[in-house]
């Protein structure tokens, strides 16, 4: 048996997908090897899944050997076991990764950052948003292509940095300019902007967890609503995956 805390696949959606697509092992196996629900499964393989993912090999991964696939589809109930764990990926020197969804935010945290800190240097920010001294330069001096929709907001609210970080620049920026205590913001100030970071953050997270629970809840109707549908029609059911086979004409 493979313990509980058994590391799971790189990729446990794209890894899903290819051990539904190409083997025998039932949809349990395959949901437990890597870490999903089984309702997630058997909607990959009915096509009813809301995102369509690239099967990913874990045996040429290196994750999982055909022999062990093989002795899986022979016994139904072998828990499949990882032959190498994957590699964690750890972050490197270089340049600050941004998501996709937010770069859009960039120049917005960029133009809070100089009208709350013109002490702080276009290097630092460049570093510390992730961006190039071009684009700091052209919001400092108003000549960003889209300067009229620029809105000075805070970095931190909006995921760019942490307030560790940012507190860290302001304090080496001020140190270099000569700038005393008093002119850094004020403890309770920086609680305030404390507390709307982690009620956004605590916000956020709660909205996905709701959009994964709907999603799995869709499912799950989706499946029984089948299942019923089948047996009213007194179709014989499938035990592996719970619908009736399709007929075909004749």
């Amino acid at each position: 048996m493979a313990t509980k805390d058994q590391p799971k696949p790189l990729m446990p959606h794209a890894t899903a997908t290819w051990l539904v697509d190409n083997t025998a092992l039932s949809f349990e196996q395959i949901a437990e090897f890597c870490g999903l629900h089984i309702l997630e499964v058997q909607a990959m393989a009915d096509d009813l899944a809301s995102s369509k993912y690239t099967g990913r090999d874990p045996v040429h991964a290196g994750e999982l050997t055909q022999a062990e696939i093989e002795k899986g589809q022979a016994d139904p109930s072998h828990v499949l076991k990882m032959h190498k764990a994957p590699v964690e990926v750890t972050r490197t020197k270089g340049p600050r990764y941004t998501p996709v969804s937010k770069r859009q935010d960039k120049p917005d945290g960029i133009a809070w950052i100089i009208r709350n800190h013109p002490e702080v240097s276009d290097a630092q920010i460049s570093k510390l948003i992730g961006t190039t001294r071009n684009t700091i330069t052209a919001i400092r001096e108003r000549s960003h292509w889209n300067i009229a929709n620029i809105q000075p907001k805070d970095p931190v609210t909006l995921g760019l940095c942490s307030q560790r970080e940012l507190d860290a620049m302001v304090a080496k920026a001020a140190k270099r300019a000569g700038v005393t205590g008093e002119a850094l913001p004020e403890k309770g100030e920086r609680n305030d902007r404390e507390k709307l970071i982690e009620e956004l953050r605590a916000e956020r997270e709660a909205q996905a967890k709701a959009a994964n629970e709907a999603a799995q809840e869709a499912e799950a109707e989706a499946w029984l609503a089948a299942r019923r549908a089948a047996e009213a029609a007194e179709q014989p059911i499938d035990p592996e995956s719970g619908f009736a086979p399709s007929r075909s004409d004749d």
